[in-house]
């Protein structure tokens, strides 16, 4: 059940990535995600979405085209280290546009694990797909299957920070 309203969920953030997206829970203690809050009930919370990064002019086509269809997003947290420093290189190094996610909070931390089951970072997003822990080959393998080209053919830009 949990799996099927995960995907109802990116299936609209997908569709509509600027709309607000609130939970609430009914009586019977149903949880339901809309653009509204559901009338009737004191157990409500807008969700915070990030916005994958805007596609630059600047980038090659094919990069521009696998960042819109598999957005890629870091997630780092201070006291991470060597991990994540190697982590935001190897993006830089194969020219990947990201969105990072800094867990710099109890809340956001706490958010991460409940979606995620854990705290293992850093950890990527590509698309719908999550990978915890840095391990270039899967990080590789992933990114090529999503599209992206396997070096920077152009001067990468910073990370931009998730919204």
């Amino acid at each position: 059940m949990r799996v099927l309203m995960f995907i109802t969920l990116f299936c609209v953030i997908a569709l509509n990535a600027q709309a607000e997206l609130y939970r609430s829970v009914d009586s019977q203690g149903k949880v339901h995600y809309s653009d509204t809050p559901l009338p009737g009930t004191d157990d409500v919370e807008q969700l915070k979405l990030g916005t994958p990064p805007t596609p630059d002019a600047s980038l090659p086509y094919e990069t521009r085209r696998a960042q819109q269809r598999f957005p890629v997003t870091l997630y780092i947290a201070p006291g991470c280290g060597a991990p994540c420093d190697e982590a935001q290189a190897f993006l830089r190094k194969r020219g990947i546009p990201y969105s990072e996610q800094n867990l710099d909070t109890f809340e956001k931390a706490d958010a991460y694990k409940k979606e995620t089951g854990g705290l293992q970072i850093p950890a990527i997003t590509i698309g719908n797909t999550r990978l915890k822990g840095f391990l270039d080959s899967s990080w590789n393998k992933e990114l090529d299957f999503a599209g992206y080209p396997k070096s920077a053919p152009y001067r990468p830009r910073a990370a931009q920070p998730a919204q």
